[in-house]
């Protein structure tokens, strides 16, 4: 098995269970974050102060969402390589049975009623040249 195709396989393993472990680690810090309910008597300034939170939100859970969908697919690829790598490498390994291409010297049951019928014909002249 060529060490490249072995490499890149660890590489790209590699880069997606980091990225996994950075996009985990991302929303671990921001859940952490201190979330606050805003209060006030007009809801004008209410909406105005608890919606650039919320868009912020949002954007953040679209790109963890996003950092964790491109880390899990770089992380099943790495596996993939390592898996065809072991099933190319079982395949290599396990030779192919080959079939005899002469004869068997073992007659088959046509041959052998041939040969039962000709020493017959020649026991039978025998009998009437006598």
């Amino acid at each position: 098995m060529p060490d490249g195709i072995k490499s890149s396989g660890y590489v790209i393993l590699f880069v997606g269970v980091g990225l996994l472990v950075f996009t985990f680690f991302n929303a671990y810090i921001f859940l952490r974050g201190i979330l606050g309910i805003a209060a006030s008597s007009d809801l004008t300034e209410v909406f105005g102060q608890s919606l650039a939170p919320l868009i912020e939100a949002c954007i953040r859970a679209i790109y963890l969402g996003i950092m964790g969908w491109i880390g899990s697919i770089l992380t099943i690829r790495g596996v993939h390589f390592f898996s065809q790598i072991r099933h190319e490498a079982k395949a290599e390994v396990k030779p192919e049975a080959q079939v005899p291409t002469q004869p068997s010297a073992q007659p088959t049951d046509q041959s052998f009623a041939q040969s039962i019928a000709q020493i017959n014909k020649k026991e039978a002249n025998k009998r009437k040249k006598k």
